[in-house]
């Protein structure tokens, strides 16, 4: 009688066959990756709404029908494109506005915060072109809705942390500037490379060090950050 806890031998059939789904699986995974990426690149060149899937198969070097053997049309790709930047996004706005120590200079924390989401935007610009377009579909809306929301409050528990005595509306709406301020900037940024991109960031860092200082040193005795600077 066999043992009950010995395992059957698999046949070599056997093993052939459980490995065939995985590599389709492998494949399929590959191809979604490489027809995402073209998508990136065609909704960056033409925006949103002139793309089209035709367009999208080109960039990748693959025929329509290949296209549409993973995405029935090009909302699906945009929509499966935004759900993994928004993921990758989330993850970055966890480390770069986490509540920093006390001690922690002004300076330092917004230059921390705004190197990581520059870093992520200049990775990804489609996610800029999908998320702030005038015609992103309905789904992605909903997704930089909730995204925004959730972004704003950790932005306010991070100016918490150099405003603790600061009433919530307050640290709210100082919060809604710094945030606002940094969209407006972020399209300056993306729209240079090299020595320029890295010279718009420093003026975005200095803007909001500039901005927020006064409102941290207004709280004497409370911040848990020194502002480096607090010229006029």
């Amino acid at each position: 009688m066999p043992d009950k806890n010995e395992k059957p031998v698999r046949s070599g059939n056997d093993a052939a066959t459980g490995e065939r789904p995985r590599r389709r699986q492998a494949r399929g995974e590959r191809r979604i990756a490489q027809l995402l990426e073209a998508a990136a690149s065609v909704f960056c060149s033409t925006g949103y709404t002139a793309a089209s899937t035709n367009a999208i198969a080109r960039e990748a070097g693959v025929s329509p029908g290949t296209l549409y053997q993973f995405f029935p049309n090009k909302e699906a790709i945009a929509i499966e494109l935004g759900d993994r930047l928004v993921h990758e996004m989330r993850e970055t706005y966890g480390e770069a506005l986490a509540p920093v120590e006390p001690g922690t200079p002004l300076e330092e924390a917004v230059a921390a915060a705004v190197d990581r989401f520059i870093d992520f935007n200049c990775r990804h610009p489609v996610f800029f072109a999908l998320m702030h377009g005038p015609d992103i579909p309905g789904r992605i809306a909903e997704e930089h809705d909730a995204l925004h929301a959730t972004l704003l409050s950790r932005v306010e528990v991070l100016l918490s942390c150099f405003m603790p005595d600061a009433p919530a509306g307050d640290v709210a709406r100082t919060a809604q500037v710094c945030l606002s301020v940094y969209k407006a900037a972020l399209e300056l940024v993306l729209g240079h490379e090299g020595a320029e991109r890295e010279a718009y960031v420093r003026e975005l860092k200095d803007l909001l060090v500039r901005y927020l200082a006064p409102l941290t040193a207004a709280r004497a005795g409370a911040p848990a950050g020194v502002p480096l600077r607090n010229t006029p």
